[in-house]
């Protein structure tokens, strides 16, 4: 589970190391959860959470404090839509999309597949079934015992806890099933452990195993996706 998303996550960052392009979609996430549970951070989990991925990508206050405003203007109107779409050598692409201009997104979004050989948009809910919706939480080794943190969260929802090597740091991440994001954001804050990154993620039931040269290819495809303002999260079945 967690190579998967490993390996995209860090080939996402590397395409996102420009604060240009990262921000906006920060602030982005910051105004849809103020929007949708109120601007005090204490009283919604999913804010706090926002700011606190955002406050790990080193974005200034004031940008969040703005995004957090802009929730009660008419400017903080945005969709969540998600698109879904096949590329060659059999890669599913699960597309998350935060947008105030939806007509804009798809049109975006349909032009990238349109313009890349076997690749194209299928109708929402036909790739569903080929990923699970998962709670997932990034933090550093905790000064408890593993084994009592482990139990401890499995109270909370934790499904499965495992380590994996980032930069030579070793990182623990945590996962849950999505309809248990709250317990387990409740669980780590209870416990005192600081969350590094929490996020909702699509995890392949069955991945796949490229080539070089064909995930080369399959990576143009993804570079254009995730280049866009409008787009959040990018998933695939690639392990």
């Amino acid at each position: 589970m967690g190579r998967a998303f490993e390996y995209r996550r860090a080939a996402k960052e590397k395409r996102w190391d420009k604060m240009s392009k990262i921000f906006p979609k920060l602030a982005k996430a910051i105004t849809v959860a103020a929007k949708e549970g109120g601007s005090d951070p204490d009283m919604n989990a999913k804010l706090r959470t926002a700011i606190a991925n955002a406050k790990a990508q080193n974005m200034p206050k004031d940008n969040i404090e703005a995004a957090i405003k802009r929730a009660s203007g008419k400017d903080g109107v945005f969709s969540e839509i998600t698109y879904e779409g096949k590329a060659a050598h059999g890669v599913l692409i699960m597309i998350e999309c935060t947008t105030d201009n939806p007509t804009r997104t798809i049109a975006n979004v349909k032009s990238y597949f349109n313009k890349t050989p076997n690749a194209s948009i299928v109708p929402n809910g036909s790739l569903e079934f080929m990923f699970s919706r998962k709670s997932v939480f990034e933090f550093a080794k905790p000064e408890m015992d593993l084994e009592e943190l482990e139990l401890a969260l499995i109270d909370y929802g934790l499904q499965e806890l495992e380590s994996v090597e980032i930069d030579g740091n070793t990182t623990y991440i945590a996962y849950g099933d999505y309809t248990d994001f709250g317990k387990l954001n409740e669980g780590f804050e209870a416990l005192g452990i600081p969350v590094q990154k929490a996020s909702l993620q699509r995890i392949p039931n069955s991945p796949i195993t490229l080539s070089e040269e064909q995930m080369a290819e399959t990576e143009k495809l993804l570079d254009k996706i995730e280049e866009d303002d409008d787009v959040q999260a990018v998933y695939t079945n690639i392990e």
